[in-house]
């Protein structure tokens, strides 16, 4: 006996002598010898019988009942059954499976050459690999949601509403109360239990798993099937000749292109046990990859990982696993399925419905705006509206991907972060025009107004200085006092550093923004920032000076947004000027110059008293915003979740129907007309939403400010772009 089997033997020994079978869950003849061969190969490998036996189950819910039961100990599952299994069952992940390209797939939609886009599936036939799972249920359903293409509301089930959408289907384990999603199916149906394999999620049923969604596809009995990438990786040249991937934006690709045309990213296989049996399973799992992995010491004995010598695919793992990844038992589901997949599944419902999935979290960034929210919410006559507060637009973000609220309203900047991040668009701030479609009729009667791909008005960044501070223009701003709408703002963030960054730096390999700003100016106000950008907030006003919440990146430092900046520049109440130039937005200009003197902040101040800086450094009259400006300004989007952009899209439009668009209604959701503040929830110079979630959220930035804010945070730390880095499947969506 060599130095690795006896050490192997010292690891596997408690194992052995406690007793304990190791009593692998498998689903079809296949999987049974293959298991069997496992114990046998063991026996050999190891010189001592492993007691491993082999458990046939009727479908992957079968095995998690078993295990739940102690009737089986071990299986690996799709990451939807793993959710389930952990969450409804309370049984715990051991290791995940490992692939070239990681623990995640991508789900992708497969249809032959020209038949179809991704608008167009209503009505067509599908074939999905099974119900509530990662490709091809969760993240295709999610998608198909977030693009308002399937309607569901919380008066109907799921089922429900994708057999209204689509025409028939084969969607194994979807049970026998949606019988239009079985129809495709051609399992062996039977009235004994053990004997019904139609429409289940068991290797006798046909179209089961992604292998077999992929057969329905191309016996021709369905038109779309939606499954995981690792299917079509090895695919022949005739089925890559014959077959084409539907890509988000209506396009089609090779089914090489899996990587960029897909509907979204989630996580593979797990192997799960009962907590009791944890140790047990872990140290199993060590011992069997050890040996017959791919760098396995017995591995010619047998190969856990290849299921060719059976004659079959993917038996007890995937074919395309090349290790085994081990998860901690106290890790959370969170951590090991991410973040975007838990948020998924908790929005299809996967646990029941609940009040949670009528209720609208809107996430507001200061005390005034909760104000706000809660009267929007006394108001309203549609869904349940839960204000929820955050500290900055950033935490708003964060929160919404921890499924901790639900939808804000986005300056552009932020627009790029959250869709970094994964949140969808749902609806844009309109101002500029009438709210009226191409008919006549109002916007807000049912629908919000559609925009078309050209894009909508934008708003302008300027740069406004006080008439009387002769000495200044946009060249000469070095070391002087500066006041900024907050952190990451479009017009005092974004924008500013096409005008600034160069000239300070003139080449120079250091590009972080941040850095520039501190060393440029000599002090101001940028709620959010640090330093030298802190120096003249004022924060909230208490007794006894400053308060404690200066500089914060929101309605409780005074100095936060347009009407924060322009307070700035003007200097504080009693007249004390603390401000040489502000940044902000050209829209809401000259109704918060008139503004400050209703708010008793500075006493006879008119628009003739201001001036813009131009970028060719001569100055304007502050009307003449449309040639005197630091660049355009994408419009505010409101971003959610995808799996919920329908929901809220909804409710916003009840909204407006009741609210947005009637002059006398009591409460007003584009006005801000509490706590002497501007833009809550809203920008005040909203006339309306227009719809938006048809695009996505590059192209409502548009091509130069999208490039603009990804060179900028290229080489500028942002801490909320690490946090969406950190997801197990970590997609950008660029």
């Amino acid at each position: 006996m060599d130095l690795f089997t006896s050490l192997l033997l010292f690891i596997c020994f408690p194992l052995l002598a406690s007793g304990k079978k190791v009593r692998w869950c498998t689903l079809s003849e296949l999987e049974q010898r293959k298991c069997s061969d496992l114990s046998r190969a063991l026996l050999s490998a190891l010189g001592s019988f492993s007691r491993v036996s082999c458990v046939r189950a009727h479908s992957t819910q079968d095995c998690i009942s078993k295990i739940k039961a102690n009737k089986a100990d071990i299986v690996s599952l799709d990451a939807g059954d793993v959710y389930t299994a952990v969450k409804l069952y309370g049984l715990a992940v051991v290791a995940k499976e490992i692939s070239h390209e990681g623990s995640c797939v991508f789900s992708v939609a497969v249809v032959k050459r020209g038949s179809l886009n991704i608008q167009r599936l209503r009505g067509v036939r599908s074939c999905h690999s099974g119900a509530k799972w990662t490709s091809g249920w969760n993240i295709p359903l999610g998608f198909l949601l977030s693009k308002n293409y399937i309607y569901w509301n919380e008066e109907q089930s799921l089922t429900k509403a994708l057999s209204e959408f689509f025409n028939a289907s084969c969607i194994p384990g979807v049970g026998v109360t949606a019988p239009q999603l079985c129809a495709l199916c051609q399992g062996q149906k039977s009235y004994v239990r053990d004997k019904n394999y139609f429409c289940e999620s068991n290797y006798n049923e046909p179209f089961s798993d992604s292998e077999g969604a992929f057969r329905c596809l191309k016996s021709g009995v369905g038109e779309v099937a939606f499954l995981d990438h690792i299917t079509i990786v090895n695919a022949t040249d005739a089925e890559r000749a014959q077959y084409e991937l539907l890509c988000p934006d209506g396009s089609t690709a090779n089914l090489t292109a899996y990587s960029s045309c897909n509907l979204g990213r989630g996580p593979g296989k797990a192997v799960i046990s009962r907590h009791s049996f944890y140790k047990i399973a872990r140290k199993f799992l060590t011992v069997t990859q050890n040996l017959f992995g791919h760098k396995g010491k017995a591995r010619v004995r047998f190969s856990l990982f290849s299921s060719a010598p059976f004659r079959g695919q993917n038996l007890l793992f995937r074919d395309a696993t090349q290790s085994l990844q081990f998860v901690e038992e106290e890790a959370d589901i969170t951590e090991i399925l991410g973040r975007d997949y838990v948020a998924l599944i908790k929005g299809l419902g996967h646990e029941g419905s609940s009040l949670d999935n009528s209720i609208v979290r809107w996430c507001c960034i200061s005390v005034a705006e909760v104000h706000k929210c809660e009267e929007w919410a006394l108001n309203i006559k549609s869904d349940p509206l839960v204000c929820v507060q955050a500290a900055s637009q950033s935490d708003c973000i964060e929160m919404i991907k921890r499924n901790e609220a639900d939808v804000v309203s986005l300056d552009a900047t932020h627009v790029y972060i959250a869709g970094f991040c994964g949140l969808v668009p749902v609806a844009a701030e309109y101002w500029g025009g009438d709210c009226t479609l191409d008919s006549g009729t109002a916007a807000g009667v049912g629908k919000l107004l559609h925009v078309s791909e050209e894009g909508l008005p934008p708003m302008y960044a300027v740069a406004v200085t006080k008439k009387l501070t002769k000495n200044v223009n946009i060249h000469n701003l070095g070391g002087r006092r500066s006041c900024h709408g907050h952190l990451y703002s479009p017009a005092g963030w974004l924008l500013l550093s096409k005008y600034i960054g160069g000239e300070l730096e003139n080449g120079s390999l250091n590009c972080d923004i941040n850095a520039v700003y501190q060393r440029y100016f000599w002090k101001g106000c940028m709620p959010g920032a640090e330093g030298n950008l802190c120096k003249v907030c004022l924060g909230r006003e208490e007794a006894g000076g400053k308060g404690s919440s200066r500089c914060v990146a929101n309605h409780d430092e005074r100095y936060y947004g347009n009407l924060g900046a322009l307070r700035c520049l003007v200097g504080d109440s009693d007249g004390k000027s603390v401000g040489d130039v502000a940044f902000l937005e050209h829209s809401s200009l000259l109704d918060n110059i008139r503004k400050l003197e209703s708010l008793d902040w500075a006493i006879g101040y008119s628009a003739s008293d201001f001036e813009l800086l131009c970028p060719d450094g001569s100055r304007a009259q502050v009307t003449d915003w449309l040639n005197c400006n630091l660049g355009p300004i994408p419009p505010n989007v409101v971003m959610t979740r995808p799996v919920i952009a329908s929901r809220i899209y909804d409710f916003l439009s009840k909204s407006q129907e009741t609210f947005g668009l009637k002059p006398d209604s009591k409460f007003q959701l584009f006005q801000s007309h509490m706590d002497g503040e501007a833009d809550l929830l809203f920008k005040d110079a909203t006339n309306c939403l227009v719809h938006t979630n048809h695009l996505s959220y590059r192209m409502l930035l548009g091509e130069p400010f999208y490039q603009l804010a990804e060179s900028v945070f290229n080489c500028t730390h942002a801490g909320i772009l690490d946090f969406c880095n950190q997801d197990v499947c970590t997609s950008s969506g660029k």
